[in-house]
């Protein structure tokens, strides 16, 4: 009998990038931009040179100006560029530093290292879902939520997608979505969609919000600050970007998730429907008592303590992590569950998206590689050869392609911001562009690259609902296109208007 042919996991898929990125360091000059850095101690620059030595600078506007920086040195001073930026004009090849079999087997290890606060926020998360579980509190959740929007499920489409685009428009809410798939997934299942629908209203809503970023402090300010320009340049073309970008993405999902509510089998996870059912189906109609009202009170308010501590109060994993340890261990008490049944239900559900964490760990090794292996600057070094001294509308739509390419290379906003913005704002002085529209570029083309890349968090997501990425992009792609399309005409409005 003949075996049939499945599309690889998320693991495979990242070791298969992964190799190829360690290729790359092969064929890829290797080369650097000399970093520039502000210690806040001292109050001096430290510039790091390709060949690894430094040099230290009075920290003056006038050393920036010498050293072609065109940022203001208060936003230095005050902690708003607090990352290492590319110097213009400072790229050099550097002795290789290919990446080897050594190199690939032990990059796995140190991505893991790397992101292990994301990761243990992860399997917090699934802890205190599994302790929620064990209540019985998400069922009972259900079947209310249920009776009260029979009819107009699509609205939970709708307001999902909404809430979590406003979040990453305005501080960058991307990860901490993972936490949202475990506790959507059966409510979209109960109203009769499939685990694309969820994906795609928690995922699409933050990289439309991300995408089209209005105040999003890991992107737009950062790459503004890099620019030396106020990050409210350029805003209102993005705000027209935002409405059109979750309108069209919101009707998309609306559509399809309408047409499989009708006809079911036209579900692009058709195949896998018994699994995911299993893994997610509430189906008890479970009562609504008092006790569950709490114990779902104190979840919901957890998420509204986290976004108000990312957003005002600069937590980061460490502060969410604590967060919901001790919001678990409350539902734990609340829900009556004793000390030992407490301890095996958090245990199982953390150990539920252990595979979850892996794959975050592995995606952070391909950028390990290319960084060791010092190819990201020369990427960065050719791609700005490639656009300067283009008319504007042909560098500008060019400008977020090359943007969409670095997305892949540099998955971290401010990452990509920091090193890119200094070295491509002078390209558009020279033509004739405002510096407002690099950041919309950047912003558009990191966005797109998010949609779809392996090294960002669409695996990690995909992991979480057991949906392997064929069927992602056999969805996605039609949207991709349609926002590219959306994002090249606002490029194009922004400069000619």
């Amino acid at each position: 009998m003949k075996k049939k042919i499945t599309f690889p996991s998320a693991y495979t898929i990242l070791f298969i990038v992964l190799i190829l990125a360690a290729a790359l360091t092969y064929v890829v000059n290797a080369g650097s931009y000399a970093k520039l850095s502000f210690n806040l101690d001292t109050g001096n620059f430290v510039e790091i040179l390709p060949d690894g030595t430094k040099k230290t600078y009075e920290g003056t506007q006038e050393t920036l100006n010498q050293l072609g920086v065109a940022n203001d040195i208060a936003k230095f001073k005050d902690g708003s560029i607090n990352k290492p930026i590319a110097i213009p004009g400072t790229y050099e090849r550097v002795a290789p530093n290919p990446q080897g079999v050594v190199d690939v087997l032990l990059a796995p290890i140190k991505g893991v290292y790397d992101s292990i606060g994301i990761i243990l926020f992860v399997l917090i998360i699934g802890g205190v879902i599994g302790v929620v579980n064990e209540s019985g509190s998400i069922n009972a959740g259900i079947a209310a939520l249920s009776r009260v929007t029979k009819g107009h499920e699509y609205l939970l489409i709708v307001f999902v997608t909404f809430l979590i685009a406003l979040g990453g428009t305005t501080f960058g809410l991307a990860e901490e979505t993972i936490a949202f798939y475990p506790i959507l997934m059966p409510v979209y299942l109960a109203a009769g969609y499939d685990a694309i629908v969820c994906i795609a209203a928690i995922y699409m809503g933050s990289s439309i919000g991300s995408m089209f970023s209005t105040t999003n402090p890991f992107s737009v300010v950062i790459g503004s600050n890099a620019a030396g320009i106020n990050f409210t340049q350029g805003i209102s073309y993005r705000v027209i970007g935002l409405v059109l970008g979750f309108l069209i993405t919101t009707w998309y999902i609306v559509r399809y998730a309408t047409k499989i509510k009708k006809n079911p089998e036209k579900s692009l996870v058709i195949e896998m429907k018994d699994e995911i059912n299993r893994n997610f189906s509430k189906k008890e109609d479970a009562e609504f008592t008092t006790r569950r009202v709490w114990i779902l009170s104190i979840f919901a308010i957890s998420f509204v303590v986290m976004i108000y501590g990312v957003s005002k109060l600069g937590w980061w994993f460490e502060e969410m992590t604590a967060l919901f340890l001790v919001s678990g261990i409350l539902i734990g008490i609340i829900a009556g569950i004793g000390e030992k049944a407490f301890v095996h239900t958090f245990v199982g559900g953390a150990a539920d998206l252990v595979g979850v964490g892996l794959v975050i760990g592995i995606a952070r090794s391909i950028n390990i590689i290319l960084e060791n292996g010092l190819v990201s600057d020369s990427i960065l070094y050719s791609l700005s050869n490639l656009v300067s001294g283009m008319s504007p509308n042909i560098f500008v739509i060019l400008m977020m392609f090359v943007f969409l390419i670095l997305g892949f290379f540099i998955a971290s906003s401010s990452g990509l911001a920091t090193l890119a913005i200094p070295i491509m704002a002078p390209l558009a002085d020279a033509v004739g562009v405002p510096r407002d529209v690099i950041i919309t570029a950047c912003v558009f083309g990191q966005g797109l690259m998010s949609f779809i890349t392996p090294t960002g968090l669409i695996l990690a997501s995909l992991e979480m609902v057991n949906v392997t990425y064929n069927k992602w992009l056999k969805f996605i792609l039609p949207l991709l296109g349609m926002i590219a399309v959306l994002a090249i005409a606002i490029l194009l409005l922004e400069v000619n208007i």
